[in-house]
């Protein structure tokens, strides 16, 4: 594990509760520009909300968060959300692509016409260029040659992949994916595991929470193991499987002594 002097995310003394119910406490990590990180743990640990305060599709109640030198605080939960703080999260949103459990593709759009369209209306970026770079990015991900199609009509991997095409066609620097190959069949989660190792070596930054403990082990940097809100081990990929530090840690990862 690395341990950057100024990483390119680094989050301190993050919380966020919902209904008074403790979600995040005390969440404090960096993570070094080029490295993918897996987060894992028990469902309802806290994983996906800590991927969605790095985006702001959550508010964090206090705590600081810089990604590419963008920062957002808030000193506690009573602290009042301004102008300049919303303009702070949609500046850090626009450095952060997302890939969910669901693939959130339009139904009525191609594939090109999905990737082509938060460039064209959220950039205001011209239509010739969007879809040159859609279709480079349709091209990355193995789909150019559905770029015509509709995504009912393709399968649950494919969906997924033209997904990460579209996250990657905002030009992000972090890649987040939340659970990104649960809802698919066990044959075609590889085909997008090998698109997310593909994106590692050309040096994107990507923060993975999943279930899938062999990629977990296979392609991360290294592992964050999370339980009830907290951060309890971080720690090299072979490592955490092979001698976890804290007893939670072991308890969690006794169930994929096959891994």
């Amino acid at each position: 594990m690395k341990t950057p002097d100024s990483p390119l995310i680094h989050v301190h003394g993050l919380y966020k509760s919902y209904d008074g119910h403790q979600v995040l406490k005390d969440i404090n990590v960096g993570i070094e520009k080029g490295d993918l990180v897996s987060i894992i743990g028990p469902s309802g640990c806290g994983k996906s909300t800590f991927l969605r305060c790095l985006n702001c599709l959550e508010t964090l109640d206090q705590g600081k968060i810089t990604i590419a030198d963008v920062t957002l605080e808030r000193k506690s939960p009573q602290s009042v959300l301004d102008r300049k703080f919303h303009q702070k999260a949609h500046d850090l949103r626009e450095e952060v692509g997302m890939v969910f459990q669901g693939f959130n593709l339009f139904p009525h759009k191609t594939l090109l016409q999905n990737v082509m369209l938060a460039p064209l209306v959220v950039k205001k970026q011209g239509k010739e260029l969007s879809r040159a770079k859609a279709l480079s990015f349709l091209d990355k991900v193995g789909l150019s040659d559905f770029k015509d199609r509709y995504p009912l009509r393709l399968s649950g991997g494919q969906q997924q992949r033209a997904a990460i095409a579209r996250a990657l066609a905002m030009s992000p620097l972090v890649m987040l994916y939340d659970e990104p190959t649960s809802s698919l069949d066990p044959q075609l989660v590889e085909e997008v595991l090998q698109v997310m190792r593909a994106l590692d070596e050309e040096g994107m930054t990507q923060i993975v929470v999943t279930h899938e403990m062999h990629f977990a082990r296979d392609a991360s940097d290294y592992i964050i193991y999370m339980e009830k809100g907290e951060i309890i081990e971080i720690s090299d990929e072979d490592e955490i499987f092979i001698a976890p530090k804290d007893a939670r840690t072991k308890r969690f990862l006794a169930r994929y002594s096959n891994v």
